[in-house]
């Protein structure tokens, strides 16, 4: 189960269901996006008022993001709002009875949670976390296991005091096909590149959310043999827009909308240069692609982009006047980029989505539940800067009390 808020919790969704088809062990499978079994306000409020907000006013959301990353601050509420506006949903999951539930967006998760910890439900909760950072709104009250990006959520998920066992370091679900190998040489001929000239990869995401007009006239001072490949998803103005402002240096630049060989791309580019969303992130470095960060969302695009510059993956632009400076100095820095690409495939987890699959129709794992006073204790190691001596005991008391399985 996902919900259509961004694309990324959707595309993770998509690529653990192929693993699990994949599976003889599997009888059946049902990929849900939450949202479609929802009314159309509820839709809105969840997913059309964040698009908006990513257009207008991402300060906010960056506002909101720290805000609200307080485990169960808001829950009673939200909670409330969601069981209200998402019976049919409710009504379905239990009619099919699933032995094995993964959720790669909270708002499923909560609802499967509770359906969980009241009995109305016998069967298993996986959460896949699909950013590399962990937000206070994914931490459920009833579960059996979480899948994450890095080591450091898992020690992140280990301090608040989840056993250690309960947390898998799998990686971001992404589509399969990005562990297929591809003849570089070729594809770039086949896509009308100079395979010896080097490729650009800019990308607005889906929805064709950024500043990409602003971007490309930047890279238009680049260096006459620097070839970019701009996609431009499913934002068909911003496509026409695009080729208007390359109108002059049309066989510099390659124009696409959505386009589903993003796999090709990303392995036959030498920079990937846009934000840094989770699933787009995994796939890069799945191809052990540098990136140049631009225009990140305010919380957890930021913090992606904090852990891709700790790893040497990324550099980031913070003004776009000195994009082409950037760029450019990175293209002369062979051996710079050679480096970027190992610490990007060192990070790479292509198979995420099989290892979820495997370890899941594996694991024996029983219940795990929280007791208020573990709540609070998780709680106050959230928030351990503003909790002073409070944090030490109520951390303690999280991982000393017996969790009830």
């Amino acid at each position: 189960m996902s919900a259509g808020i961004g694309t990324g919790h959707i595309k993770a969704a998509e690529a653990l269901e192929k693993s699990f088809a994949a599976d003889g062990r599997v009888a059946e499978i049902i990929n849900l996006d939450a949202l479609q079994y929802t009314n159309r306000l509820f839709q809105d409020i969840h997913s059309g008022i964040y698009t908006s907000l990513v257009r207008s006013a991402p300060d906010f959301l960056g506002w909101w993001y720290k805000t609200s990353d307080d485990p169960w601050r808001t829950n009673r509420i939200r909670q409330t709002l969601e069981r209200l506006n998402t019976r049919p949903l409710v009504r379905f999951i239990r009619d099919f009875s699933p032995h094995i539930t993964v959720c790669t967006h909270f708002m499923p998760a909560n609802i499967i949670s509770h359906l969980i910890a009241t009995q109305q439900l016998q069967a298993h909760l996986s959460i896949v976390i699909t950013d590399f950072d962990l937000h206070a709104k994914w931490l459920s009250g009833s579960s059996h296991r979480y899948f994450v990006a890095i080591d450091e959520t898992r020690a992140h998920l280990e301090m608040l005091g989840i056993p250690g066992e309960r947390v898998t370091v799998s990686g971001i679900p992404i589509d399969p096909v990005f562990q297929h190998p591809i003849n570089r040489k070729e594809e770039r001929l086949r896509a009308g590149l100079n395979p010896e000239q080097p490729v650009l990869l800019l990308s607005a995401g889906a929805f064709g959310i950024g500043p990409m007009e602003l971007v490309v006239e930047r890279m238009l001072g680049m260096n006459s043999n620097v070839q970019t490949v701009v996609v431009c998803g499913r934002n068909n103005e911003l496509k026409q827009r695009i080729l208007q402002i390359v109108e002059h240096q049309s066989t510099r630049f390659k124009v696409l909308g959505y386009t589903d060989e993003m796999h090709k791309l990303m392995k036959m580019a030498d920079i990937f240069i846009g934000k840094p969303g989770g699933m787009t992130t995994s796939e890069a470095i799945a191809c052990g692609l540098p990136m140049c960060v631009v225009s990140p969302i305010p919380g957890q695009e930021e913090r992606n982009s904090d852990h891709l510059l700790e790893e040497g993956i990324a550099i980031k632009c913070n003004d776009l006047t000195t994009l082409p400076f950037k760029l450019a100095r990175l293209l002369e820095d062979s051996n710079r980029l050679k480096r970027m690409k190992i610490n990007a495939l060192r990070l790479a987890q292509p198979a995420a989505s099989s290892t979820i699959v495997d370890t899941l129709l594996k694991d024996c794992q029983p219940l795990l539940s929280f007791t208020q006073s573990q709540r609070t204790a998780i709680a106050l190691a959230a928030q351990p800067e503003s909790r002073g001596r409070s944090y030490s005991a109520g951390l303690a008391s999280s991982h000393h009390s017996k969790f009830r399985n």
